[in-house]
C-alpha cells in the first residue's frame, strides 16, 4: 500500500468507466490531505447512566444498524428514461444549444457532482464524530459520538459503492463543502463540531436526502437514501436536544460568537447547491450560471427547503440571536423558525423497523 500525502484537494473527476476500481495492494495509492487540529480531549470518570434522550438514542442506533452489502439489492438494474426531463435550465442559453445527448450528459455530470458531494460530506461527519468521542465531554455523549462513527463509515462505503457501480463518476469535494468541514475539523472547540455537523452539515443533508428520495428513479439510490436519512435523524436529534442545554449556560459573547459561525456555515452549504465544476467543465461562465440558477423558481425554492429543518434547530437551541436573525431574513428562511425542531422527538418513528418498501 502505498499513501501521497498532499497539502491541496486533488480536483480530477473520477471516471469509473474508464478507470478500474478494483486494485491489488501493491497498485493502489491511496491520496491523503494533511489537516492539523489543535484537538483538545477529555477522560470521562463518572460513567454515569442516565435515562434521558441520549441514551435512547444511543441505544436506538445499536438497534437499527444495517448492513450495505446485505440489506441493499444491487443488482438491480439502473432505471434510464428515455426522455431528457423538463427542468428550469431548458431557458438558459448555453443548455439550450446542447444537443439531446449533450443534455443527457450534463444531467448525468450534475447528479455524480451532487452525489459525490453526499459522499464527500459524509466522510467529514465521519471524521467529526470520531473527534467527538474523544472530546465530548459526557459518558453518555461518547458513546453516541462512537455509534455515529459507524453510522458514517457505512454511509460512506454506501455512496462509495454507489459511485463506483452505478453512478460511474466521482467529482471532487467543493470548495464551498471543504473550507466548512476544515472550519469544523480545526476548531478546538467541541460544541462547534457539533453545532456545524450535527446542527448545518447534516441537517441540510437531511432535507436534500428527502429529496433526492422523492426524485430519483433509481432503486437502488432510493434505497440507499431511506436507510441513511434513518441514521441522520437520529444524528441531527442528538445535536439538538445535546446542545439545547449547553448553550443556554454560555455567556452572551460565546453565544453570539456560535451563531454568527452558525449563519457564515448556512451561507457556505448553501454554495453547495451549485456545480460549478459540471458548469467548468461544459465551458459555462460560472457566475453566470449560478445567477441563472439561483433566480430560477425551482432552484430557489429549493434553497428556501433545504434550510427548512435547520432553521427551527437554530431556534431551538438559542441561536437566532437578534444580531442575526436580520441576516437570515435576508436569506429568506426565517419563516421556517416556526416549523417542528428536531428536539421534538417522535420516537414511534424512530424506532420503525428497517423497510425498504417505505
Amino acid at each position: 500500500m502505498k499513501i501521497e500525502y498532499t497539502k491541496e484537494t486533488p480536483r480530477k473527476i473520477r471516471d469509473y468507466d474508464q478507470d478500474e476500481p478494483i486494485l491489488s495492494s501493491e497498485e493502489v495509492e491511496d491520496i491523503a490531505e494533511i489537516f492539523k487540529t489543535p484537538l483538545t480531549g477529555t477522560y470521562n470518570w463518572d460513567y454515569s447512566v442516565q435515562d434521558n434522550r441520549i441514551a435512547k438514542l444511543y441505544e436506538l442506533g445499536k438497534k437499527l444498524n444495517w448492513n450495505v452489502s446485505m440489506d441493499i439489492d444491487w443488482e438491480r438494474p439502473i432505471v434510464v428514461s428515455d426522455e431528457v426531463p423538463p427542468m428550469f435550465w431548458d431557458e438558459y442559453p448555453p443548455y439550450k444549444k446542447l444537443t439531446q445527448e449533450e443534455k443527457r450528459e450534463f444531467l448525468r455530470h450534475r447528479g455524480a457532482s451532487q452525489f459525490s458531494q453526499f459522499l464527500h460530506g459524509e466522510q467529514g461527519a465521519l471524521l467529526v464524530a470520531s473527534q467527538l468521542v474523544s472530546c465530548a465531554p459526557t459518558y453518555q455523549a461518547k458513546l453516541y459520538a462512537a455509534s455515529q462513527a459507524f453510522d458514517e463509515a457505512r454511509h460512506v462505503e454506501a455512496f462509495t459503492k454507489y459511485i463506483q457501480t452505478r453512478s460511474k463518476l466521482m467529482y471532487p469535494v467543493g470548495a464551498g463543502l471543504k473550507s466548512l468541514l476544515d472550519k469544523i475539523l480545526t476548531d478546538e472547540r467541541w460544541d462547534l463540531k457539533l453545532i456545524g455537523m450535527q446542527i448545518i452539515i447534516e441537517g441540510l443533508a437531511l432535507a436534500a436526502f428527502n429529496t433526492a428520495k422523492a426524485v430519483t428513479p433509481d432503486p437502488v439510490l432510493r434505497d440507499i437514501l431511506h436507510l441513511i436519512i434513518r441514521d441522520e435523524a437520529r444524528h441531527v436529534t442528538f445535536g439538538v436536544n445535546y446542545l439545547e442545554d449547553f448553550i443556554e449556560n454560555l455567556t452572551d459573547e460565546e453565544r453570539e460568537d456560535r451563531a454568527m459561525f452558525a449563519y457564515e456555515a448556512c451561507v457556505i452549504s448553501k454554495e453547495r447547491l451549485f456545480p460549478t465544476d459540471v458548469f467548468r467543465r461544459f465551458g459555462w461562465n460560472e457566475d453566470e450560471a449560478r445567477e441563472f440558477s439561483n433566480k430560477a423558481g425551482f432552484a430557489t425554492e429549493f434553497q428556501r427547503l433545504l434550510f427548512s429543518r435547520v432553521v427551527p434547530n437554530l431556534s431551538r437551541i438559542g441561536l437566532l440571536t437578534d444580531k442575526v436573525r436580520p441576516l437570515y431574513d435576508k436569506l429568506g428562511v426565517l419563516e421556517f423558525e416556526s416549523h417542528s425542531s428536531d428536539g421534538d422527538i417522535s420516537w414511534a418513528d424512530l424506532e420503525k423497523p428497517l423497510d425498504l418498501s417505505a
